[in-house]
């Protein structure tokens, strides 16, 4: 997964940001998924399904708005081994926060519905991530301000 940093070109550029943040989610919760099981296994599919509703209505967004739709990757690097539910746990936090922040740059690019979209999206990223993140055993579970760089 690469670690960019949201661009934040105008509001265009912010949703398309958010949307390869969104491919990527969903791309790691299929590694995530394989190294979990019960409760942990539903919320991995939870949050998956979560990014795919947030990728499809930001596709439909930007298509129909005339903007530039970003195509998906085949596949991400991973910055670490994913080989266990530990790890897997890890990852999800990652992939939360980073997608947060995609988010998190959205908002002062967007108004009216496009900012309710942008504030809902890094709100559920933010309560997933803590949700992982008490899974993980991380202490503390919450982090002020979500998405904002560390």
């Amino acid at each position: 997964m690469p670690r960019t940093a949201p661009t934040g070109g105008g509001p265009a550029q912010a949703r398309a940001d958010a949307l390869t943040a969104e491919y990527a989610a969903i791309w790691a919760y299929g590694v995530i998924g394989v190294h979990l099981a019960d409760d942990d296994r539903r919320a991995a599919r939870s949050a998956e399904a979560a990014h795919r509703s947030r990728r499809d209505a930001l596709i439909l967004q930007l298509s129909t708005g005339g903007g530039q739709v970003p195509a998906d990757r085949a596949g991400y690097a991973l910055p670490y081994p994913v080989t266990d539910r530990a790890s897997a746990v890890k990852l999800a936090v990652e992939i939360e926060e980073r997608t947060a922040g995609h988010w998190r740059a959205a908002l002062p690019h967007s108004t009216g519905a496009d900012r309710n979209q942008a504030l809902a999206a890094l709100t559920d990223c933010a309560l997933r991530a803590t949700r992982w993140r008490r899974a993980a055993g991380v202490s503390p579970i919450t982090i002020p301000f979500p998405g904002r760089p560390v």
